[in-house]
């Protein structure tokens, strides 16, 4: 996820902001099961399913990623007005996780999964939750075995009660993964 559209604000009002939107993330990140692994500028990476796995991490996933898009009230202590953008990228698979350092410890992430969420996020559009195939059959998959076949019509879906559109944006040349299909996932 990345905030983007980030308003020329004075340097502290800046950092004010980011903890603001990123504390308000944190906690939405504890309520679905997500861990968060760090903020990188205006970036913040959070995984499912590391270190232990989790059966239904897409659908956590998916349920963080749609309440970070909710709108929320910022007390306008800022000196410019603030209107956010975010962009979400989600993707499922494999990753190397560890501890690092030192010093200064650090948890992260390493591989193909982290740099294909990462590309799902950059290859998006501002206020929409990117996602790719895989992480679309992760999130509506049973026993191993896909929901839907090709021809599904995705305009109206529900996961828990939580009614769900997933909006086909074709095959997209993907830096560095090229043709892949990908997907808006968007709360009805």
């Amino acid at each position: 996820m990345a905030l983007h559209g980030s308003p020329q604000l004075p340097a502290g009002e800046l950092i004010s902001l980011l903890d603001l939107v990123f504390t308000r993330f944190d906690t939405i990140c504890k309520k679905h099961g997500l861990e968060k692994i760090k903020t990188i500028g205006d970036a913040y990476m959070a995984v499912c399913g590391a270190p232990v796995a989790v059966e239904n991490h897409a659908q956590c996933a998916a349920f963080a990623a749609l309440e970070m898009l909710e709108d929320f009230s910022m007390e306008q202590r800022f000196s410019v007005p603030i209107e956010l953008g975010f962009r979400i990228g989600l993707h499922s698979g494999s990753v190397v996780a560890g501890i690092i350092g030192e010093n200064k410890y650090s948890y992260d992430l390493w591989g193909d999964a982290v740099n294909t969420a990462s590309r799902m996020e950059s290859h998006g559009e501002e206020d929409k939750i990117h996602v790719s195939e895989e992480f679309l059959k992760k999130l509506f998959m049973v026993n191993d075995e896909w929901l839907m076949d090709e021809a599904y019509d995705f305009s109206s879906l529900t996961i828990n009660n939580l009614p769900l559109t997933i909006i086909p944006r074709g095959e997209m040349d993907i830096k560095g993964k090229g043709m892949m299909k990908t997907y808006f996932l968007e709360n009805v």
